[in-house]
């Protein structure tokens, strides 16, 4: 099949990458929630919209961590990799929906919830720059995704 994925075994690595994600995601769901919570925000400009994405692509997180950690128990099927692939491409795409809201959230939060809001936002770019790191670890075991013209590469490509 793909014996050459199996043996460059970085799949720890890409793990370790898509954990450090998650925990910077249950840092922004944890904190936008709270928005919810206290009556000052409760009914906040984006929250809800922002949530619509933040759950989807907290549930891809999920899924591509736990496709990384079988992958590292020493699963070795192609289907994993590309559960792997394909989340963490559709985890990106709801980011993107993410940080925009959180925008229109800053926008709209009163001058005390801006600091706050600000960190919320932080956390949101730690968990996709980790994100992006474990994309790029891929990459260099030879797995990638089509190129920004939808051609593919001359890679392996599981997207």
């Amino acid at each position: 099949m793909y014996p050459y994925y199996y043996r460059v075994n970085n799949w720890t690595q890409v793990l370790g990458l898509l954990n450090q994600s998650l925990y910077a995601e249950e840092m922004v769901c944890a904190m936008s929630s709270e928005l919810y919570h206290i009556p000052a925000t409760k009914d906040l400009k984006g929250n809800s919209e922002m949530h619509d994405h933040l759950i989807p692509a907290s549930y891809h997180r999920v899924s591509a961590a736990g496709s990384a950690q079988r992958l590292a128990n020493g699963e070795q099927r192609k289907s994993i990799i590309d559960t792997l692939v394909t989340c963490i491409k559709n985890a990106e795409n709801q980011d993107k929906k993410v940080r925009d809201g959180l925008k229109v959230m800053e926008q709209n939060a009163a001058p005390e919830f801006k600091p706050f809001m600000k960190l919320i936002m932080k956390w949101q770019q730690q968990a996709e720059s980790t994100l992006n790191q474990a994309k790029v670890t891929l990459q260099s075991m030879g797995i990638s995704s089509a190129n920004e013209s939808g051609q593919q590469s001359e890679e392996v490509n599981f997207y």
